[in-house]
């Protein structure tokens, strides 16, 4: 196992990655749901539901954050439920396709990476939760 999985820099770095991806997230999505036309024009033909998804998700990103930084489980069973609900999107997206929907390439791309990022997270921050010692707390949510 590389070096940075023995110690809690990992959950740290996965931690910094979901915020920082979230905010991303949030950004570009609110850019298309919520600015100027230009910017939605600029997006193509995006698929409402799949932005949709995204946006909120954007949310569930930034609050797994800190659950994995302090190491709880609520963290990683909010890194699980993310998973799901990409892949869930996922493969409502490829009905749409399969169906005929407009949409743009670059969506299938982002869900690509959106499914490996939040796979590669819960993984890891399995892998994680299990080699680090959680700090002492009165409770466990």
């Amino acid at each position: 196992m590389p070096k940075f999985l023995d110690n809690r820099t990992g959950l740290r770095a996965l931690a910094l990655l979901a915020v920082a991806f979230g905010a991303l997230t949030l950004k570009e999505g609110g850019g298309v749901l919520f600015g100027p036309e230009a910017t939605r024009a600029a997006a193509g033909d995006y698929v409402p539901f799949v932005l949709w998804s995204n946006f909120l998700l954007g949310f569930a990103y930034v609050a797994a954050g800190p659950g994995l930084w302090l190491r709880r489980r609520w963290g990683l069973r909010l890194a699980a439920l993310i998973l799901a609900i990409t892949l869930a999107t996922f493969v409502a997206f490829a009905v749409h396709i399969a169906l005929g929907g407009a949409h743009e390439t670059r969506t299938l791309v982002a869900m690509s990476l959106r499914t490996l990022v939040w796979g590669f997270i819960l993984l890891a921050a399995r892998v994680l939760m299990r080699t680090v010692s959680r700090p002492s707390t009165s409770s466990e949510s």
